[in-house]
């Protein structure tokens, strides 16, 4: 068992960044993949970034390419998102996601852990 907790979202103004924290419960941290999400107003949760067992490995969803970085500290059961340059288009509630695979995952049925997600607002 698996319990997020993340952390780090709020009202910005665009072009601003904001940093969110995923923090996991368990023993298993550094055995899943981890993978963050997004759901505007209306919209399906949709995929944002996913990272590897060991950090080594990333990929993002094409509208955040070069502006969010994700990375993990395992000694800290703890993922991150730095979300830079952010326009209104990136407000959503903002979901960390675990894995029971070890790679770097983008669907949602593949994440089976989630957390209680954080809002992001960006206004302009």
């Amino acid at each position: 068992q698996v319990q997020l907790v993340e952390s780090g979202g709020g009202l910005v103004q665009a072009g601003g960044s904001l940093k969110l924290s995923c923090a996991a419960s368990g023993r298993t941290f550094s055995r899943n993949g981890m993978g963050w999400f997004r759901q505007a107003p209306g919209k399906e949760r949709e995929f944002v970034a996913a990272i590897s067992t060991s950090g080594g490995a990333t990929t993002y969803a094409d509208s955040v390419k070069g502006r969010f970085t994700t990375s993990r500290d395992n000694a800290k059961n703890t993922v991150y998102l730095q979300m830079n340059n952010l326009n209104p288009e990136d407000t959503a509630v903002y979901y960390c996601g675990a894995s029971l695979g070890g790679g770097i995952l983008t669907m949602i049925y593949e994440y089976i852990y989630w957390g209680q997600g954080t809002q992001v607002t960006v206004s302009s």
